[in-house]
Parts: C-alpha cells; sequence; structure tokens
C-alpha cells in the first residue's frame, strides 16, 4: 500500500469510558489509493490487536491484574468515512432555468430550494429525499464492482451527523444565482476485489475512462446529484407520478410485447388519463381487435 502511495495515515487512542465502562478504540486512519481496502485494512487491524497485546503483556506500566484484565472485543473497520468526502455542484444564473412546465425560473428556483429546505428540516421528506439521491449513486457503484450497503450506510450514517436525518444536497438562490451541490462521504475502489475479475465490472470501468477511485468518487456525486435534480424537477414542476406512471405504462406494454407504434400509441392515450393496468389491458385487445 505504502508503494502505491498509501497506507497508515495515524493511530490514536480514543476514550469511550464515559459511554461504556473500560472501553478504548485504538483508530486508525488508512489511505488506500486505488483500492477498496477492505481486507488490507481488516489484516492491519487484527495485526494491532495481536501487537497491543504483546506490547501489554511485556510492559512495566501495566500491574497484571491489569494485564490478565485486557480484552480485546474486535479488530474490524468502519464503513463510516466522514473525512473522505466529494462534493458535485452546478450553477447557473436564476433567469436560464427554462422549464417547459409553464413556471416562471424565478418560481422554479424558489419552489425548488424550498423543496430542498424542507428536506434540510424533516426527516420524513429528507429519508425518500436521500433515497432518490442514492439511486443514482448505487447504480454506479454496482456496476463498478464495489459495495453499494456499504456506500448506503455511510450516506445515511452522515446525513444523521448532527443528531437529525437531513437531506444530502443543499441549495441557494442568492444574488439571482442558482446553486445546487451535495456533500458525500465515500470510499470506493477501481483495483482488486471484482475489478478484474467480473467483465461487466470491467466494461463499465473501460466505459467511464478507467478513472481513478477519486475520479469514480466524482462520478458518483454528480450522478447523486443528477438523480436528486430530476426528482426535485419533477416534484415543484409536474408531480413526481407522471413520470412513474410513463414508466409504469411502458413496463406493462413490455410484457405484453407492444410494438414501438403501439407504445407511442399508449403514450398519447394516457397523456390526460389515468394509467391503470386494467384501462392498458382493455385499450391493447381493442387495439387488436381480441
Amino acid at each position: 500500500m505504502r508503494k502505491r502511495g498509501g497506507g497508515i495515515l495515524n493511530i490514536s487512542l480514543v476514550d469511550k469510558t464515559s459511554e461504556m465502562p473500560n472501553y478504548y478504540q485504538l483508530k486508525a486512519s488508512f489511505d488506500t489509493v486505488d483500492s477498496m481496502g477492505a481486507n488490507f485494512i481488516n489484516s492491519c487491524l487484527e495485526q494491532f490487536g495481536k501487537t497491543l497485546r504483546q506490547e501489554v503483556a511485556t510492559s512495566e506500566d501495566f500491574t497484571q491484574e491489569e494485564k490478565n484484565s485486557l480484552q480485546i472485543v474486535m479488530n474490524i473497520l468502519s464503513n463510516f468515512t466522514p473525512d473522505c468526502i466529494v462534493r458535485a455542484e452546478v450553477s447557473c444564473k436564476m433567469e436560464d432555468l427554462k422549464d417547459d412546465s409553464g413556471i416562471s425560473p424565478e418560481e422554479f428556483a424558489s419552489k425548488f430550494k424550498q423543496a430542498v429546505t424542507i428536506a434540510e428540516i424533516e426527516p420524513y421528506r429528507a429519508t425518500t429525499h436521500n433515497k432518490g439521491v442514492m439511486n443514482g449513486v448505487d447504480a454506479v457503484v454496482i456496476a463498478t464492482g464495489n459495495d453499494f450497503r456499504a456506500t448506503e450506510a455511510c450516506a445515511h450514517a452522515y446525513a444523521a451527523r448532527d443528531g437529525q436525518y437531513r437531506s444530502l444536497t443543499h441549495c441557494t438562490t442568492d444574488n439571482g444565482v442558482f446553486r445546487f451541490w451535495i456533500d458525500l462521504p465515500i470510499s470506493v475502489g477501481v483495483v482488486g476485489g471484482l475489478t478484474n475479475l467480473h467483465p461487466l465490472v470491467k466494461f463499465s470501468l473501460a466505459l467511464l475512462g478507467k478513472p481513478s477511485a477519486q475520479e469514480l468518487m466524482s462520478i458518483l456525486a454528480v450522478s447523486g446529484l443528477a438523480q436528486n435534480f430530476g426528482a426535485l424537477r419533477s416534484l415543484v414542476t409536474t408531480g413526481i407520478q407522471k413520470g412513474h406512471m410513463k414508466m409504469h405504462l411502458l413496463n406493462i406494454l413490455n410484457q405484453l410485447g407492444a410494438t414501438e407504434e403501439e407504445k407511442q400509441h399508449f403514450v398519447t392515450y394516457f397523456k390526460d388519463k389515468t394509467v391503470s393496468h386494467h384501462e392498458v389491458i382493455n385499450e391493447f385487445n381493442r387495439m387488436r381487435g381480441n
């Protein structure tokens, strides 16, 4: 790991006795460069445990009773990486926020910012808001052979770091400028693990231009920000169900084996109607004379 420019950055003793009697941690920070590094970290931590036991056993600073009472509970990495942050940001003049829904750029920006603020203060909304962010992030994490469960756990822990669960994205509309950004704590790898084994992972990384781990972090953050922008745009204009129901409609038509021409007919047919499975079947049978 050192040869690749990384390795152990620091080791510190953390006193947790106020929260759990006689409990201390040895906290180590690592730079794993382009690998996820889970196996490397866990191997190091297990050696730390062995070395600690040996050092205590031979030290004159501990009584025999203290030496006998030493208990190493576990040696394991944490998927919480609050110091490993990537930011993706977009900004433009508010007047450039033209939307085909019929509302003005100023109204769009105002409603968009309000939607983000609601997710910053309301955990019920923040949960679904961040779930949408992770829809974009997880897809790329999985495609590149990384651990989406670790990514999810870290992101949600970070969203609750001040004691309340909040939005991962933020927005301002100051001085006529619309600004939208995300801060995402994430640790991913582009070497080791599945990256050299799974053909689809190799293809995905090649498609992305064989990014470094830092570049992949940036791609993940952009994916999450774009996904969130799309969802919020729908919510503050036409409503989320328009897109959801179009997808639902196409899923039904795919199951029925509809042609591209028939699909286009149904998109037009349901433009001002509520999509239901029953209604789609009825119209499909009418078209085909069944």
